[in-house]
C-alpha cells in the first residue's frame, strides 16, 4: 500500500550551469521560502537545490518522494530565452541529447526505459494560467519542456508521484525581474496549483 501524501510541499530550484553562474530558479525558490505558502499555512514548505546533473538530480528527486511523500512537488527551472513564466503540463521520456554539467548524457536519450512517452501533471496548467494574476510578469502555458535536466527530473517526479508534480520555467534575473518578484510569482502560482488540485485532482491530457 502506498503511503498517503503528507502535509508538505516540496519546491526545487537548480544550481549553476553554462552561463547561469547564478541560477534564477534557485534564487526565486529561496525568496519563496521567506514568503511561505501564504493561504496554506498548514502545509510545510521544503526547498532543495538540485544540480544540473541527470543522475544526481534524479537520485535526489527519488529521495524526496520516498522521504517526504509530499502533496505536491514543484520543480523550478530557468529558461534562458524566456520573458515570461511558463507552466509545463507534461514531462517527456525521450530526446535527452544534451550533456549535463558533468558531460553525461542519458543512455539512448531516455529517462525511463519502457516508460510512457509522456506523463501529465494532475495540475491543469491551462486553468492555472487563466486564473493566476502576477504583477509585472506574464504567466503562460507551455507544451515543450525543452529536453534537458529540468524536463528529465520532471518526468521522473511525475512517475514517482503519480502526476502530483509541476514544472515552472522562469526567466533569468534582470532589473525588471528580480528574485523577489519571481519568488512572489512562485508563491501566487503554487497557491493556485494547490487550490486547483484540491478541486479537481485528476490527470490532464498532454
Amino acid at each position: 500500500m502506498e503511503p498517503s501524501p503528507s502535509c508538505c510541499v516540496v519546491v526545487t530550484g537548480f544550481g549553476p550551469f553554462r552561463q547561469h553562474l547564478v541560477n534564477s530558479s534557485w534564487e526565486a525558490v529561496k525568496e519563496l521560502s521567506k514568503l511561505g505558502l501564504g493561504t496554506h499555512p498548514e502545509l510545510e514548505l521544503h526547498i532543495f537545490q538540485l544540480p544540473v546533473d541527470y543522475r544526481e538530480a534524479e537520485r535526489r528527486v527519488t529521495s524526496i518522494w520516498k522521504d517526504f511523500h509530499p502533496q505536491l512537488v514543484v520543480h523550478v527551472g530557468v529558461d534562458s530565452s524566456a520573458k515570461v513564466i511558463f507552466l509545463e503540463q507534461c514531462g517527456k521520456n525521450r530526446g535527452y541529447k544534451d550533456a549535463d554539467i558533468r558531460g553525461f548524457q542519458p543512455e539512448d536519450s531516455v529517462c525511463l526505459v519502457g516508460g510512457p512517452e509522456a506523463i501529465s501533471s494532475v495540475v491543469n496548467m491551462k486553468a492555472i494560467c487563466r486564473r493566476v494574476a502576477v504583477e509585472d510578469v506574464e504567466v503562460a502555458f507551455s507544451g515543450d519542456t525543452g529536453r534537458y535536466v529540468c524536463d528529465y527530473i520532471y518526468y521522473s517526479s511525475l512517475h514517482h508521484g503519480n502526476g502530483h508534480a509541476a514544472l515552472i520555467h522562469i526567466p533569468p534575473l534582470s532589473a525588471r525581474l528580480p528574485a523577489s518578484l519571481l519568488g512572489r510569482a512562485l508563491q501566487v502560482i503554487i497557491q493556485k496549483m494547490l487550490e486547483e488540485n484540491e478541486e479537481k485532482p485528476e490527470l490532464q491530457a498532454c
